[in-house]
């Protein structure tokens, strides 16, 4: 078996939800399908980036995916290997998320061709995840309209949810926020809370020291991400467990991260790691040491890497890609069960990519 060719389309859409987090309502996505010689199509997608990046995005799809022409799909570690080469060998960047969408529509190939579901392959752990809403909930938000959306994901049936700290002025602003989210959702819902590298090293273990007494699940990224001995000092202080890796490329940072004992929870990105290839290899790694992993974005795609290993801890329930999808897994009182179909069990909502296609 081949790739023969592909199919890219740069796509602008809603997002979902549409709170004003970012000063946009809508995201830009390159979708990607990869054609074999046999007949099988696999599909994946590049997005979360700036959309003034959108064009040299599609640009690296493009290049990487001619390149990839006439390879056995199959082989997704010399794919990967030989379109990394073309960076200098560095991951980083656009280079990156490119790599990633062919190496999920090399998987998505793979369990299409031979009629098992991606997370099967990858090793088949459990059929069943856990998950968090994390799509709401974001910082220009007042305190009742915490109050009222956190009540309303327990009555959708999620156990667990994050919100985002890190933009009040003072202490106090940032544990009232905390406080009224305890409030809302009372003792026996797991909180986590982002704060997107927003405090130095002192001020994360300050407040990090005062919101213990709301039994916190994680702090997420409480400064900044390629600072870790700073962060081995918080994750040192706080009993609270510290999770970060979302904003790190490649897998070769997770090591510093946990050899240097920076992090208590690994959160690795499908776009910036290089693709589920690269996403197991973080989850592995994390496994050796005794670390749960945890899934960033995409949980249209990631559910299947993380059903796939024993150290899986809980799935980002974030909607942004999922008007991509003709459907999507959708959660039940906090778990979601993934397709028995072949390949990732998705399918692109052609209709919809046709209406929101843009020029680049």
């Amino acid at each position: 078996m081949k790739i023969v060719s592909f199919e890219s389309k740069a796509v602008r859409i809603a997002r979902e939800p549409s709170p004003a987090v970012a000063g946009a309502d809508t995201m830009d996505f390159v979708t990607l399908k990869l054609r074999t010689d046999e007949g099988v199509t696999g599909i994946g997608y590049a997005g979360f980036q700036s959309p003034v990046l959108t064009p040299a995005l599609k640009a690296a799809v493009d290049g990487l995916c001619e390149v990839a022409i006439g390879s056995d799909p199959m082989d997704t570690e010399a794919i990967g290997e030989k379109l990394a080469r073309l960076g200098g060998g560095s991951p980083a960047g656009l280079l990156t998320r490119a790599i990633s969408a062919i190496d999920v529509a090399l998987w998505d190939i793979k369990g299409k061709a031979l009629g098992q579901p991606v997370h099967k392959l990858l090793g088949g752990y459990r059929d069943t995840v856990p998950t968090y809403q994390s799509g709401y909930l974001w910082r220009p938000a007042t305190l009742a309209e915490l109050d009222a959306d956190a009540r309303r994901i327990v009555a959708d049936g999620f156990r667990s949810m994050k919100f985002r700290l890190g933009a009040e002025p003072t202490v106090a602003g940032e544990m009232a926020r905390l406080e009224t989210m305890r409030n809302a959702v009372g003792p026996d819902v797991d909180l986590m809370i982002d704060i997107n590298q927003g405090w130095d090293v002192n001020r994360a273990i300050r407040i990090g020291r005062e919101m213990a007494q709301f039994d916190i699940f994680w702090l997420e990224d409480p400064t900044t991400f390629d600072d870790f001995s700073g962060l081995a000092r918080i994750a040192d202080a706080l009993d609270t467990p510290i999770a970060a890796g979302e904003y790190v490329y490649g897998i070769a940072p997770f090591r510093q991260l946990i050899e240097q004992r920076s992090i208590d929870i690994v959160m690795v990105d499908l776009l910036r790691v290089g693709g589920l290839t690269q996403w197991m290899k973080v989850a592995h790694m994390a496994e050796a040491h005794n670390l749960p992993v945890v899934t960033h974005l995409a949980p249209e795609v990631l559910v299947h890497a993380l059903a796939a290993v024993p150290n899986g801890l809980t799935l980002e329930y974030m909607p942004w890609g999922f008007p991509l999808f003709k459907e999507v897994p959708q959660p039940v009182n906090g778990e979601v069960t993934l397709s028995s179909e072949p390949g990732l069990g998705l399918e692109f909502d052609d209709a919809l990519l046709a209406t929101s296609e843009i020029a680049v």
